[in-house]
Order: C-alpha cells, then sequence, then structure tokens
C-alpha cells in the first residue's frame, strides 16, 4: 500500500521546524506501511567544491569516529562528519568518483545511500514512528523533506529497499503504486553503463528519470518521457535541491492530497497526515490530477 508525505516551507522561521512538521506526517501514515521508512531533507546548498555523502552500515557498535579518521589520513581530504546510530553524514570536497572508489576499498560494508550538495537522507527497516524516534527527525532543519512508508509487496524489506531512491545528485523519489516494466527499463539503462543496487521497481523509475535529466532534459520533460515508458501505477513524489514535484499516472488509482498555503506546500497519501499542519484550515486542498506535473520551488 505504502505512503508518501512531502513538506516544502516558504517561509524562513518554518525551516527551524521542519523536523517538527513532517514527523507526524511521517508517523501518521506508518498505517499504511509498517515495514520501513525513510526521509530526505534538503538544505541550504553547501558550497560549490563541496558535497554530503549519505551512508549506512548494518554493522552494529560501527565506529564511525574511526571511519572519519581513517578518510582524512587516507584521502589527505579535511571534512565533517555526524552520526546517528547506523548513519552518518560526510562532508568533504574530494570528487564524488574518488569517494566511491575509497569507500568501496576502504569499507565495502558500507554504503552510500544519497549524495549532493543540499540532500541529507535516513532510511531503515521498522514503523516509521520508530525511525522517526531513532534518527531525531523532529530534530531537522531544512527547507524541504520527502518521506515514504513501506509495505512491501514484490521485494524485500531492508534498508536499501526502502524509499527514499536516489541517482546523480540532489535527486530523490518516493513511490506509492507499481511498474510492471522495471525490468526491462533495467536492461535498457544497463546498457548505457548505468548500475542497480537493488530488485525493486521504484528504483528502476528513479533512475530512469535522472538518466533522462543527464542526457539534458528537464524534470518535467524526463516525467513527460516516464508517460510512454513506465508501465503500471504510480504516485511519485520527487524533491531536487530547489523544489518539490509531484505526479500521478493516467489512472490515478494511488492517493494523493495536496494542500497549499503562503506558507508551506505538503503532500500526503491522506488528508489526516496534514491536519495538524499550521493554519490548514485555510490552505487550498486538492486532489492532484492525473499526468498532470505539480512543481514547487522555493
Amino acid at each position: 500500500m505504502c505512503g508518501i508525505v512531502g513538506l516544502l516551507v516558504k517561509r524562513e522561521d518554518f525551516r527551524e521546524r521542519l523536523g517538527q512538521l513532517v514527523t507526524p506526517m511521517l508517523d501518521c501514515m506508518g498505517t499504511r506501511g509498517p515495514d520501513s521508512a525513510g526521509l530526505a531533507v534538503f538544505h541550504e546548498p553547501l558550497e560549490s567544491a563541496q558535497r554530503r555523502f549519505g551512508l549506512f552500515t548494518a554493522q552494529v557498535g560501527f565506529d564511525w569516529q574511526a571511519f572519519h579518521t581513517d578518510f582524512t589520513s587516507s584521502t589527505g581530504c579535511e571534512g565533517s562528519l555526524r552520526c546517528v546510530a547506523s548513519h552518518a553524514s560526510k562532508v568533504s570536497s574530494i570528487a564524488v568518483n574518488d569517494f566511491k572508489i575509497w569507500l568501496k576499498r576502504a569499507y565495502p560494508a558500507v554504503h552510500l545511500i544519497s549524495v549532493g550538495r543540499a540532500i541529507e537522507m535516513y532510511k531503515d527497516e521498522g514503523h516509521p514512528g520508530e525511525i522517526a524516534e531513532r534518527f531525531h527527525f523532529r530534530e531537522l532543519q531544512g527547507t524541504h523533506a520527502v518521506g515514504h512508508t513501506r509495505m512491501a509487496t514484490e521485494s524485500a524489506v531492508s534498508p536499501a529497499h526502502a524509499h527514499p531512491y536516489t541517482a546523480g545528485e540532489d535527486f530523490c523519489l518516493v513511490h506509492n503504486g507499481s511498474l510492471s516494466n522495471p525490468f526491462s527499463i533495467r536492461r535498457k539503462l544497463e546498457r548505457r553503463g548505468i548500475t542497480f543496487e537493488t530488485d525493486n521497481d521504484t528504483e528502476a523509475g528513479c533512475r530512469f528519470l535522472e538518466w533522462r535529466m543527464r542526457e539534458g532534459d528537464t524534470l518535467e520533460q524526463a516525467i513527460e518521457t516516464s508517460f510512454s515508458e513506465l508501465d503500471g501505477f504510480f504516485t511519485f513524489l520527487m524533491a531536487t535541491a530547489d523544489r518539490m514535484v509531484l505526479v500521478r499516472d493516467a489512472f490515478a488509482c494511488k492517493p494523493a492530497v495536496a494542500a497549499e498555503t503562503d506558507d508551506y506546500v505538503a503532500v500526503s497519501s491522506e488528508f489526516r497526515a496534514l491536519a495538524h499542519l499550521p493554519d490548514i484550515q485555510s490552505a487550498n486542498v486538492f486532489e492532484p490530477a492525473p499526468e498532470q506535473i505539480y512543481s514547487w520551488t522555493l
């Protein structure tokens, strides 16, 4: 079934409250997806030479400080590390490909789950409320966030299979629905050198859209192309460094509701996840139309 949530705040002072506002949305959608959950938060972008690397490991008691020290001594690159349980956020000016090569060689059990100047990612197994508490979601600050609660239907329950999915830099996607042709999409992309990390259908959709953008499409053009390439049912909620984008397939059988005020834009699978938001009674609340692209920019 799955649940999606998204919140983009327009007011400066709301950015300090982003985690407080979005966490109840995610927890509420736990009834639609109790298996695993995740949240991608976007901050003001780092300097152009820096990247924030989102990391995860299943190793219990992993020594993130030793990881940080080893990285600095091995690469000669300075930077900062913020760790919370099994996840860490590493900021450095090292080139993305160089970091990937170092990580695979030195720490094969540590997985790169996101990269960019703005994005920070957390996802894991368990009920969304437990995950929010584990990673202190209420304390998160930023400009916008998208999250997902998963009820697995076609692939394993694991942190890797949890949403959001990322591809490239500062791009993520959450999905409610099921694609019927993910493996044909996957073969098409693999012939172009694109690698996959899971057998999840959502990853195929995410990497397809990011590939089209690398080929020169805008996100909107990539989505328009996906209408004829991706087969199945979907409500996609996507985020980049400066915007949040929603689209539903032609049948619009997977639910979605949006609420917009002068202060924020909020999206969820059900209105009850939005009911706590400030001034919701005065919001423009609507059901997004099928195959119409809704894009909200900071």
